[in-house]
Parts: C-alpha cells; structure tokens; sequence
C-alpha cells in the first residue's frame, strides 16, 4: 500500500484569473497527513480555508467553484489536477484572490511548481476508492459512466454544437502518463460563446495566451496545438480535477460523452454516496457470525444520537458539547450541538446578550476529535484530554437558537498525541477555527 505524499517545500506563481481578470499570487505549501486540499484566502481576515471536497461546490458554470459562507474559490479544476496526477494527498493552496492564476489555460504550469517543491511520502497509508458497481448519469448532454477497474482510467468523447471537432482519447491515469499526456492540454472554447461569456461576467482574464478558440473550422491560437486531440483530452484533465473532490483516489474506468463540470461534480458525488454506503452483507450457506455485544458504533457511514454518544465520552451536561453525530467518514466527523437558552452559561455570559464562549466551542471541537479516535479498537474506553489549541480563530457570535455544526478532521496521530482540525458553523457560515492537541489517556 502506497504513503500519502505532500510537498517537500513551498512554491509560488502569480498570473492573472481566467473569469475575474485580476492578478493573483498563488502559493503551494506542505500539509499534514490527512489534511487532504485545502484552499486559503489570504486576503480575507482570519484566511479562512476551503477543503477540496464536492461537498463544498456551489457553482459548475464553465467552471468548478468551491465555497463555504461567504468565502468562494472559483476555477479549482486545473490546479486540482495537477495534484491528483502527480499523487500530491495533502497541501495547502493560498491565494489573494478569489481564483488560480490561469498561466496558459492547462496545468502545466502547476506540475512545474510541484516539480520544483518536490515531493515526500508521509507516515499514514493512502488510501483510494475502488468502484464497486456500475454507476450512470446523464445531465443535459453530459453522459458519463463509471465501471469497476484496478486503476483510474478515463475514455472520453468530446464534441462541439453540430458534431463539430469530435474527438476521443482513452488513457489510465497515473504519475507518470499525467505530465506527458494530459497536463499540457489546454483550455478552449468556440467562438460564438464569447459574447454570451463575456455578458455573464466571466472570462475577463481570458486571451489566446491562455485558452484556444474554435471560430468555424479554424483554430485560433499563439502556438501549434500541443496534440493531436487536445480538446478532448482537456476535457480529461477537468475530469481528473473535479474527480479529485472525492477526497480520495479512485480506482475505476470513466466513461464520458461530452463532460461537463456540471456532470463530473455529479458523477462524484454519486460515487461519494457509493463509498459512503455500508458494505453489503455477503450471504454464505454457513451460519452467520455471532454479533459482537461491544460492536464499536464509530464506523464509516454511522450516525450517533446522544446516548450513544455519552457511551463514548465520559462528559455530561452541562459540559457535554456534542447532541448528535451526523457524519463519520476516513479522518473526518461532523457532529452537532443545540445551543439553547438552557445553557448555565448564560446566566453569565452574557446578561441580556446571551452568546456561548469560544472556549466552549474549542471543547466541542475536542470533543467530537475524541470521538473520532474511538473507531480504533485498541482507544476504545481511553478518554481524550484537551492539550492545546493553536491558530484559533473566532468570526461570529453564537447565540441561543443556533445550531453548531462542529466539522473536524483529523491531521495527525502518534503514540498517545493526536492533532485535528476543527471548524465551528452555523448556517454554513464558519464561526471559529482551531488546530487542537489532545492526549488519550486510559481511565483511572
């Protein structure tokens, strides 16, 4: 089983934005274990972050957007690529703009920064998706399918308005076909669209420097095309990127027909609902296993109510911060707290302006951290002690009537030492941030 890897150091490009037309500075630095892609806004206060994940797209027009709240990333795909082709698990993406400096509309230029970062592999196993069964979709003229298969391979077929420039290529992708047969692809679109791109706000960054435009059957461009079939296999390149947003590799055979981004964001997020499913009980004509009475419940796919819940942690009210476990996948759990006017901290803090300290949402952060750790048979019964809190950051006031969704992923673990990543919301709008340290500890 193959290391996760990440960057051995930082790298940085500035170019402009292909949609919003402004110059952008663009630096990839090295993560952690488990922290998969994330996307910083330096240029907003507390540099909030985005995960790479389809959970987080929210728009698929002519490109791939990503956003939580108010914060929005836009045109992830090609640097999303570049990653999942050279096999990069984990990095941190800051921008100081809302977008990735276009370069020439393919993603050469990215593979050149991890090139020159280099790469290393990390203690924790990577982990990829294999397809268990088929799976097929069709969104407007988008059809795609995806079949079982031992590594990613893409077969795509593109074609413009009346058939014209149909093309088709076919390639399993890997580390070493990714650079030399799909990074150099670029970015294209016909000449009658412009209009109706430019009238909708987008493109404004967008010159035959960094995208090839189709006007009849002549091909505008500053160089020759770079392939036979690069149209299609740019196609490929979106797909590789918007793939990426499972969080994980994949493993399986792509089939697509005039893709879209629209389709692909779909494609995952179907494949994410297959991954997410619990694994189907193999029938046999022998007796079936006796069931475990201490069945651990922290397991893929499991939701914990609150009994469950205080089965696991040894907090209880008014100091339990946790009503609900909504989502346990891989190194990620996302799990719930009511905030009622019941609280006793209220009577405190404040009289008259009720809002719950943020001392409080960084235990509630430890917390669901602590369940998480409880999926690992030998922690079972060990209690997790809050050791430390570093980059926290504090956005909005959380007040009686809110409803605290606490999203943690964990970033490391050693011995007896664990370190997540924690974000409080509400409504979908981030209200504190924080890199907590814990301990687990057996029970005296």
């Amino acid at each position: 089983m193959s290391q996760q890897q990440t960057l051995r150091e930082s790298v940085s490009f500035s170019g402009v934005g292909l949609h919003g037309g402004s110059r952008v500075n663009m630096t990839f630095l090295p993560a952690p274990p488990g922290a998969g892609v994330r996307f910083r806004r330096v240029d907003l206060d507390g540099k909030p972050e985005i995960e790479a994940r389809v959970e987080h797209v929210v728009d698929t027009n002519r490109s791939t957007t990503l956003g939580k709240g108010n914060v929005k990333i836009h045109t992830v795909e090609h640097v999303l690529a570049a990653f999942s082709g050279a096999g990069v698990d984990n990095v941190i993406v800051e921008l100081d703009a809302s977008e990735p400096p276009i370069a020439d509309g393919s993603s050469r230029e990215y593979v050149r920064m991890i090139e020159k970062a280099g790469l290393v592999p990390q203690t924790e196993a990577r982990a990829p998706y294999r397809v268990t069964e088929p799976i097929e979709l069709q969104v407007g003229e988008t059809m795609m399918q995806v079949f079982p298969h031992d590594r990613l391979k893409i077969s795509c077929t593109s074609s413009g308005g009346g058939g014209r420039f149909t093309q088709f290529f076919s390639l399993e992708v890997t580390p070493e076909t990714w650079p030399k047969e799909l990074a150099q692809a670029r970015t294209f679109c016909f000449f009658e669209e412009l209009e109706v791109l430019y009238k909708n706000g987008l493109i404004k960054g967008g010159s035959l420097e960094n995208a090839v435009v189709i006007r009849d059957d002549a091909v505008l461009t500053t160089e020759p095309l770079r392939y036979e079939e690069e149209f299609v296999r740019h196609k490929i390149l979106d797909i590789v990127g918007d793939l990426s947003l499972l969080g994980r590799p994949l493993l399986g055979h792509i089939v697509a027909i005039r893709p879209s981004h629209t389709g692909n964001c779909e494609l995952t997020k179907q494949i994410t609902a297959q991954m997410r499913k619990p694994e189907k009980a193999v029938q046999t004509f022998s007796p079936p296993p006796a069931k475990s009475a201490e069945e651990n419940p922290v397991r893929d796919g499991a939701t914990l109510d609150v009994m469950q819940v205080m089965k696991i942690l040894p907090h209880r009210p008014p100091f339990l911060m946790v009503d609900l476990v909504t989502k346990i996948e891989g190194n990620r759990i996302v799990a719930q707290k009511n905030v009622t006017m019941a609280e006793p901290v209220f009577q405190g803090h404040f009289p008259g302006h009720p809002i719950l300290p943020g001392v409080l949402q960084l235990e509630a952060m430890a917390q669901v951290a602590g369940i998480l750790m409880m999926r690992q048979a030998e922690n079972a019964g060990k209690l997790a002690y809050f050791m430390s809190a570093e980059e926290v950051k504090w956005r909005k006031p959380v007040r009686p009537g809110d409803v605290l969704v606490i999203d943690v992923t964990m970033t490391k673990m050693r011995g007896k030492i664990g370190k997540a990543r924690g974000e409080c919301s509400v409504n979908g709008e981030i209200v504190s941030e924080a890199n907590v340290t814990f301990m687990l500890m057996e029970k005296q």
